[in-house]
């Protein structure tokens, strides 16, 4: 039985998983496959967990108020272990998730690797839960020597323009008005 098939059950793995696995892909695949794999592997997990995440709000996560919804997102991280994460509309097409304690960012990870299976993760379980592709991009992580992980989240166009202008250089605040 596949796994997008399946109750959706989980298990309760150390955070070192997420430094081991890096480093595993990584050295037989190099680093853009690195990025790749872990990526994939988050966003499958993140389509199923949505339904967990939607049962747990009572059956439909996207039901509940802006507020409460997001709440409800952070307490199943931090129920989980992830971390807390907190939500700030920055731009009409752009949304930021925040978190100062994330546990895939305790384990480190270079620039473009750091928190890719939570960038995954929750990029699957937006696009599940709204029916739409919600593109996600790491522009902090503790991992990488910053003082939070911040997730940037929107359509796949927008997020992509966002890292083209942040590859040229931009920070992600100009990056964010030139959209």
């Amino acid at each position: 039985m596949s796994s997008s098939s399946a109750t959706a059950r989980e298990v309760a793995l150390p955070v070192a998983v997420f430094d081991a696995l890096r480093a595993e892909i990584e050295k037989d695949l190099g680093t853009y496959e690195t990025v790749r794999a872990l990526h994939q592997a988050g966003y499958h997990a993140g389509v199923v967990a949505a339904r967990t995440l939607d049962r747990e709000a009572g059956g439909s996560a996207l039901e509940l108020s802006g507020a409460g919804f997001w709440g409800h997102l952070s307490d199943y991280f931090s129920k989980r272990g992830w971390g807390s994460l907190s939500h700030e509309a920055v731009h009409p097409g752009v949304g930021v998730l925040s978190s100062s304690d994330w546990a895939e960012s305790a384990v480190g990870g270079d620039d473009e690797t750091a928190c890719g299976i939570s960038a995954g993760f929750l990029s699957g379980l937006l696009s599940q839960l709204t029916g739409r592709a919600v593109a996600v991009l790491v522009i902090r992580c503790r991992g990488r020597g910053d003082g939070g992980c911040d997730f940037a989240f929107g359509s796949e166009k927008a997020i992509h323009k966002l890292y083209g202008r942040m590859l040229d250089g931009a920070e992600f605040s100009h990056a964010l008005q030139a959209l």
